[in-house]
């Protein structure tokens, strides 16, 4: 029988979160391979005076690609 410990997940569905090149909130996170992986929505800049094409763009990063805002 083997049992793995993880750790809690330092960032949790909604928290707003920096990462190198940008600003986003957290979606959804999962454990994978002794870390966390978390799907981050990034903010949205202004709008542009012809509208918006399409919707926020959203990454997938290790938690220690994270800090909390």
């Amino acid at each position: 029988m083997t049992v793995t410990a993880t750790n809690a997940p330092s960032f949790y569905r909604d928290q707003q979160v920096r990462f190198i090149g940008g600003e986003g909130t957290v979606e959804s996170y999962r454990s994978e391979a002794n870390t966390w992986i978390y799907l981050i929505k990034m903010l949205m800049g202004p709008e542009p005076d012809f509208g918006r094409i399409g919707g926020e763009t959203t990454i997938v990063l290790l938690e220690s690609d994270l800090w909390a805002l």
